[in-house]
């Protein structure tokens, strides 16, 4: 049996890791510490195979922070990863997993604009929150050795039932609006459940490195809504020729790049071994909407 220790509890992500981990009980056990009053570091992380971080600040507002607001986002979710890293491969854990983002590549491309992530994109943070996680990653890799495995994984957007972020945007956009823009662009994502998979494959064959998991096959913002639209039995008009204007829009806001830019990875560099992506776009989508 495989010891997992998470590290952040009530996050979406491990919350849902720990759920997905269920269904194989003889085969792992995963248990959970909290990180936020310190006294983790009185625990010891002695016999767990692999600790999954997940603890750190989420993707919000950037763009009028504080410089003390800057500096807690480079303690939680830079030193703090650090911090517990050092004190797993200490306690004698085996693997490290850090949970990092694609926002270590920077913003989504402007509309009308392709961006594509491949193995040798070097990574250039927009802000203060990519850098947090770029600084993470530069303070753990060296602790990689062949006693203490270090997994980063950059996923894309992450999306499932009750998740946060821009995806219950869409979907709320998608159940009230009468029309819709059409807008050619490309995004990588990641079902939950595919990265949940994905991380038990990087347990179980005691993986090092740094990965990019993401689904089997691009979304389409547009394509994306109509889809969400389909599941609620609800008729949407797609509208074309408001490209323009959505041009002139994104110099006023950020939010309209974010959801109608592209950024993909090449698929090439999401391959794996063995296959994790076992749910496909349109079934996500079902699966996600049925408890909206």
């Amino acid at each position: 049996m495989k010891k997992i220790l998470i590290t952040g509890a009530n996050s979406y992500i491990g919350t849902s890791f720990e759920t997905y981990m269920a269904q194989w009980k003889k085969e792992y056990q995963v248990d959970t510490v909290d990180m936020i009053d310190g006294t983790w570091r009185e625990k010891s992380f002695a016999g767990y195979d692999t600790v999954f971080h997940v603890a750190g600040i989420a993707h919000s507002d950037t763009g009028n922070v504080t410089e003390e607001r800057k500096a807690f986002y480079y303690k939680i979710n830079t030193d703090l990863t650090v911090e517990t890293a050092e004190k797993a491969k200490k306690d004698g854990v085996k693997q490290f997993i850090f949970m990092s983002s694609a926002i270590v590549y920077g913003e989504s491309a402007p509309i009308g604009k392709m961006k594509r992530i491949t193995k040798d994109t070097p990574v250039s943070p927009a802000n203060f929150y990519g850098d947090s996680k770029v600084q993470a990653e530069n303070g753990i890799l060296p602790l990689n050795d062949e006693t203490f495995k270090v997994v980063i994984l950059r996923p894309p957007m992450i999306y499932g039932p009750n998740s946060k972020g821009n995806y219950p945007i869409l979907s709320k956009l998608a159940r009230k609006l009468p029309l819709f823009p059409v807008v050619k662009n490309q995004r990588s994502m990641l079902f939950i459940e595919n990265l949940a998979e994905f991380i038990r494959l990087m347990i179980e064959n005691e993986e090092a490195g740094i990965f990019w998991p993401q689904n089997a096959e691009y979304s389409n913002t547009t394509e994306l809504v109509h889809m969400i639209a389909e599941t609620h039995g609800k008729r949407i008009l797609l509208v074309k020729g408001f490209t323009w204007a959505l041009k002139l829009l994104s110099h006023c806001t950020g939010l309209v790049n974010k959801a109608f830019g592209s950024l993909t990875y090449d698929l090439e560099i999401s391959q794996y071994q063995e296959e994790y992506r076992r749910i496909s776009l349109v079934s996500s989508i079902k699966k996600t909407e049925k408890k909206r």
